[in-house]
């Protein structure tokens, strides 16, 4: 009987994009797959804003002046970056590319915007995935659900909302989020699929030639 191996063969990470409007699910999505998945870490950032309380920099995000994060703008250090609400957010270039290289795979919570910039700079890298609430109605009683937001600023999220779901043709992959478990499923499914992309694969070239050079009943 032949002896049973576990190959982990070597692979270039993935960036994988999370996207939807406010309320459809995504911070659920994403805090339970880098819960649940050791090989996928969260992008951190680079950011004007003010840390918030129990904010720690480095971990939530690179907090900096807006004088710096002009200079890396300038100097090319960004991946992708934009203006949301008077604070600029970017993606640092070098982790990034470094963590790919090395087989790391990094989730993004960002907008269509910025999905928009790291398809166009690392295309082949980036996986992009848009939920959908089940209805218009549905995402408006989560929202008012959360007992947190002003009527004002539910107003403003629903139209952001409208707005966000009519870019929903530049994802790859676009789930309706009707059961958060169902919803879950299907994303880890995606990802599982897009780390075995031949492509991706950096160490078949090696593992296939071994394969070829090995006699009958030497494995």
């Amino acid at each position: 009987m032949a002896d049973q191996h576990s190959h982990n063969l070597a692979r270039r990470g993935l960036m994988f994009i999370l996207s939807s409007p406010s309320g459809a699910g995504k911070t659920t999505v994403a805090r339970r797959l880098l819960a649940e998945d050791g090989e996928i870490a969260m992008s951190v950032s680079v950011t004007t804003r003010p840390p918030r309380p129990g904010e720690v920099d480095g971990k939530d995000y690179h907090f900096v002046d807006r004088a710096e994060f002009a200079r890396m703008v300038e100097d090319g250090e960004m991946l992708e970056w934009a203006e949301v609400f008077g604070n600029n957010y970017g993606t640092p270039k070098a982790h990034i590319k470094a963590g790919l290289k090395a087989g790391q795979d990094f989730l993004f919570d960002i907008d269509w915007q910025g999905t928009q910039q790291l398809y166009q700079r690392m295309e082949t890298d980036v996986v992009r995935v848009f939920l959908l609430p089940p209805s218009i109605d549905e995402l408006e009683d989560r929202l008012r659900g959360r007992g947190t937001d002003s009527e004002q600023v539910i107003e403003g999220r629903m139209s952001r909302a409208r707005s966000e779901i009519s870019h929903w043709d530049g994802y790859d992959f676009v789930v309706v989020n009707d059961d958060i478990d169902e919803c879950f499923a299907k994303v880890r499914t995606i990802l599982d699929a897009e780390r075995m992309r031949r492509a991706r694969q950096t160490g078949l070239v090696d593992f296939t030639r071994g394969l070829m050079r090995q006699d009958p009943g030497s494995a």
